[in-house]
């Protein structure tokens, strides 16, 4: 049988198509007009599959999204909770990290993000939080994850050592930052999740402190 001329497209292939032109060339290169040409259809094509572009980059979101694990919540304990959530909410941002304004958003109508804010709120009501600080506690993990994800502290210092040895005395090593930037990186994103969950411990018991009153 002879080979059709028209590739056969399905929704998988297109996210995974759309997903690696945001990664290559930046989200505001994604069109339906390029992306036919990374897959040698016709625009026309895509249409049949999503109306609209943002109809497709909420379910190339929803597929990045579906990686972070929600799993720690399930033995009761909040904090481990919190913490294996963050862990892999950074690096789901950090693979695509072209893709985090859709991802970082917020959940919108989206199904794979909605349920797992469902699942973060759920369990820490249920742990004993107020719902208005689960819902604080979901918004501050975010802000720390995202910024994590998008900004590196340590790529920001120039390799040059003549940069800072003379001037900046108490920067005679920074030349040596870029050089162990994802180390660093990591070792300041595991710092600060530990001192917002060690935070969020006193702030629990100075709650149910005052709920017992």
């Amino acid at each position: 049988m002879a080979r059709p001329r028209t590739p056969i497209l399905s929704k998988p292939a297109i996210r995974a198509a759309a997903l690696a032109l945001i990664d290559r060339e930046g989200l505001e290169w994604l069109s339906m007009r390029k992306l036919a040409q990374e897959l040698d259809v016709q625009a026309a094509s895509l249409y049949s599959h999503y109306r609209t572009k943002e109809e497709l980059l909420g379910e190339v979101a929803d597929e990045v999204t579906s990686r972070i694990d929600v799993s720690g919540f399930d033995g009761g304990d909040w904090r481990e909770g919190i913490g294996s959530w963050a862990r892999s909410y950074r690096a789901a941002l950090a693979e695509h990290p072209n893709l985090v304004p859709v991802v970082a958003a917020g959940p919108g109508r989206r199904d794979e993000a909605l349920r797992r804010a469902d699942v973060v709120q759920g369990a820490l009501v249920r742990a004993g939080w107020p719902p208005r600080y689960a819902t604080m506690i979901g918004a501050s993990a975010k802000y720390l994850v995202v910024g994590a994800a998008t900004q590196s502290f340590a790529r920001g210092f120039a390799d040059d050592v003549w940069v800072y040895r003379d001037r900046y005395p108490n920067l005679s090593q920074a030349h040596r930052l870029s050089e162990h930037a994802a180390e660093i990186d990591q070792a300041s994103f595991d710092l600060a999740l530990e001192a917002f969950l060690d935070g969020l411990a006193r702030v629990f018991e100075r709650v149910r402190a005052t709920s017992a009153g």
